[in-house]
């Protein structure tokens, strides 16, 4: 795997599960660990920085926080990674092979979706998800994002937005030029439990749709409260 990896994991009060992250994506072969940390009032900035992770604080917002995070990184790979999310092992060999094809500088890599629940509505919506992203080709921020940084700058890179900004930049990379790891990124099913395995998948079906309607994300954002 080149050396030449940055790693860039926003986060905001994250202190319960920044550590198995960074842990996750922590090798020799990982160049740096970057968080980009919106304004935490909890222990996320002890905690990844104890785990090996370099702290920078930035403006508040998603899509902020990883144009931040990417212009403070130095690595020409870019692995975004969200902070309740953590790779499944297999991810170095997959993500190094990948990286070692010179013509993959013009594609970018995503993971499998898989939530950290037992629960029977974790597997349906593992299926629908991944249903999602071999039909549609849109896959979610939760499942990762590798990119070289010439693609990553050629597209524009990410959308200072509050939300939706995973789905703005797929978009630009556009279909064809996704690869899909048998790798996991495993997501923290905590959400889904406080708000409703029902409700919480019918709010981002909403945000989905408002956003493909040519609705603002600032506005998307000011009706769900985020």
């Amino acid at each position: 795997m080149s050396a030449a990896l940055s790693v860039v994991i926003p986060a905001l009060d994250a202190a319960r599960t920044i550590g198995a992250a960074i842990d996750s994506v922590a090798s020799p072969h990982t160049g740096e660990i970057l968080v980009a940390d919106g304004g935490s009032t909890d222990d996320t900035r002890a905690v990844a920085e104890a785990h090996g992770a370099r702290v920078i604080e930035v403006p508040k917002g998603r899509g902020a926080q990883l144009c931040a995070g990417a212009a403070a990184a130095g690595g020409g790979w870019l692995l975004f990674l969200h902070a309740d999310t953590r790779l499944s092992p297999s991810w170095q060999a997959e993500a190094g092979n990948f990286m070692d094809i010179p013509s993959n500088r013009r594609r970018a890599g995503v993971f499998r979706f898989r939530l950290d629940s037992s629960a029977p509505e974790a597997r349906r919506l593992e299926g629908r998800v991944d249903w999602r992203c071999r039909r549609l080709g849109l896959p979610y921020g939760d499942q990762g994002l590798l990119i070289s940084r010439r693609l990553y700058e050629e597209i524009g890179g990410f959308a200072p937005v509050p939300l939706m900004e995973d789905v703005d930049i797929v978009r630009r990379i556009g279909r064809r030029r996704l690869h899909f790891f048998d790798a996991a990124a495993i997501t923290s099913a905590a959400k889904f439990e406080r708000d409703g395995w029902r409700r919480r998948s019918a709010r981002n079906l909403v945000c989905l749709t408002l956003w493909f309607a040519g609705v603002p994300p600032r506005l998307i954002a000011r009706l769900y409260g985020r």
